[in-house]
């Protein structure tokens, strides 16, 4: 059982999986927390996400994607509490992702990062390698990877 756990969200399946393992992995007591991460990305295709979201466009402009992080990081606290998280903190920060998941977890002091195996960008990471490969490799705490 861990006391912090960071859960990347990109409105993806996998994702959403990984809110409900990581929350399962919580401790019980009342200090164990789930910090909720979304970086928004530029997609090239039109993606649909979960928990009732709406369509992701490629032509969407930042604010379009923040706006629909804002959202996606409600949902994703809202199914965090309902699946036993005590606290839940969300995050949305922009840049590279697998960066962004380092150093938020770093500046954290999380014992593990729980993240989907695959994500809405995945068709991106068959050329450049994918985001969960980069931060399993370089963190400094356990990484957890759900698969379906």
């Amino acid at each position: 059982m861990f006391d912090s756990i960071l859960v990347p969200v990109d409105g993806s399946e996998h994702a959403k999986q990984a809110v409900d393992v990581a929350c399962h992995l919580l401790k019980k007591e009342g200090l164990s927390k789930v910090y909720l991460l979304h970086v928004p990305e530029v997609l090239s295709y039109t993606t649909t996400m979960v928990w009732g979201l709406g369509v992701v466009n490629p032509e969407s402009t930042l604010a379009e994607r923040e706006q629909a992080g804002e959202t996606l990081l409600e949902k994703a606290s809202v199914f965090a509490t309902q699946a036993g998280a005590c606290q839940v903190e969300r995050l949305l920060v922009s840049g590279d992702p697998a960066r962004v998941i380092l150093d938020v977890a770093k500046a954290n002091s999380v014992d593990a990062i729980v993240m989907g195996s695959r994500g809405l960008s995945d068709l991106g990471s068959v050329m450049i390698g994918s985001v969960s490969h980069k931060v399993s490799h370089a963190a400094k705490c356990s990484v957890i990877t759900v698969r379906n």
